[in-house]
């Protein structure tokens, strides 16, 4: 059936674009030239697949193969965080077009079309806002969110332009519903390995909330200003970082964290005068993760309020939890039993295309085994032999979709 050989060979070769022989970390950012040599290679890739390629108006690379009037749809994407790791994304493309050329290859009989997704922006790297090229299939990217800019204050429409893609156009890029998605992903924590498999169903995916909360204080003379008449914005935030610690701990498996802090002016002998810090928050329940947003916001404008500090704060995404189909569920734990193996569930703590697809089609996820949990991290390692018993279960779970 699958070529492990073929697929461990397509992993290299498109990890050696963005390499960084320093950190031995991957650096593919969206709307890049290292990005775009990517996208050449998997289009080759999946032109040898025997599928038809086409770029649509947001950049998502789609394969295609077979005629009928439902669709499944295999895919990921493969950007990556900075100084990423090999399997994040990449892992679920290149199976996936490895499903598609054993179909050819085997000769399978089925009368439906087979597209395959190369999504684009998954991590929101560079805009600070991910998941774009799924948005967009879903119908849910708007004019608004291509004004975001990176450090450099280049919007996404701006990015956009430069690679030959219309801002003007992205409706275009909806999709009507699809008979199925299915994406194979590694785990990214700990739960497989601890239970000693190599493969995970999950059934649903947390909703990230992410905010931007920006404290301002006064600015003045380290030494100069004693400190019970101080203002200062850095300890403030700290104080509301730990607090946030504090009460995510006592309501698990939610999680909250302050990923990115910005101070100002930043400056060994001046007292902080104002901190922009992110809070991303994620739970399966939607209601649960609208109560926390609640408390956290009125914890953080008690503490602003003691110390005389302004607080704002702003959203920058929100995006509902999605559930994975229970249909799809059974059919990859079918595939999964046949193979001597026990049917393990899961819940998706990090955000995948599949989210979004989701809202356009029944969707399911399969995991694969993260060695040690690591990922966004150069040291992100799934064994090859994982990456063949999960690759030989997408591909049976796609026949069975495909021919049913």
């Amino acid at each position: 059936m699958i070529q492990i050989e073929r697929v461990s060979k397509r992993l290299n070769e498109v990890n050696r674009i963005g390499f960084d022989a320093e950190t031995g970390g991957l650096n593919r950012f969206s709307f890049t030239k290292e990005e775009q040599q990517a996208i050449d290679l998997v289009t080759q890739y999946m032109q040898q697949a025997g599928m038809s390629v086409s770029i649509d108006a947001i950049g998502n690379v789609i394969g295609q193969m077979g005629q009928g009037e439902e669709t499944i749809m295999l895919g990921s994407h493969i950007d990556t965080v900075p100084d990423g790791g090999r399997f994040d994304g990449l892992l679920g493309v290149i199976s996936a077009i490895e499903v598609a050329q054993s179909l050819s290859e085997n000769q399978v009989a089925f009368n439906k079309v087979l597209k395959v997704v190369a999504f684009k922006d998954e991590e929101g790297t560079r805009f600070g806002f991910g998941l774009i090229g799924s948005k967009a299939m879903a119908g849910l990217l708007t004019e608004e969110h291509l004004q975001m800019t990176d450090a450099d204050g280049v919007s996404i429409a701006e990015a956009m332009q430069s690679f030959d893609l219309s801002p003007a156009r992205i409706k275009e890029a909806e999709i009507q519903p699809i008979a199925a998605y299915l994406e194979l992903h590694i785990e990214q924590g700990k739960v497989l390995e601890s239970a000693g498999l190599p493969v995970g169903i999950v059934t649903g995916i947390a909703g990230p909330l992410w905010l931007e909360l920006t404290i301002e204080g006064l600015r003045e003379h380290a030494g100069a200003t004693p400190m019970d008449m101080r203002q200062d914005a850095l300890t403030g935030a700290s104080e509301i970082i730990v607090e946030i610690e504090k009460m995510m701990q006592q309501h698990m498996p939610a999680v909250a964290t302050v990923g990115k802090l910005h101070v100002e002016p930043n400056g060994v002998n001046v007292i902080p005068g104002k901190v922009v810090f992110t809070i991303d928050l994620r739970d399966i329940d939607e209601q649960l993760i609208a109560k926390y947003e609640q408390n956290i916001l009125q914890m953080a404008q008690t503490i602003a309020d003691r110390r005389q500090l302004k607080l704002t704060y702003r959203e920058l995404q929100r995006v509902k939890p999605a559930q994975a189909d229970p249909a799809i569920q059974q059919c990859l734990a079918a595939q999964i039993e046949k193979r001597d193996m026990p049917a393990h569930y899961l819940v998706s703590g990090a955000g995948h295309d599949a989210m979004f697809l989701a809202q356009k089609a029944p969707m399911g996820m399969l995991f694969v085994r993260s060695k040690d949990g690591i990922s966004h991290n150069p040291l992100e390692y799934t064994s090859l032999e994982d990456i063949e018993i999960a690759t030989h279960i997408l591909y049976d779970t796609t026949v069975a979709l495909l021919t049913k």
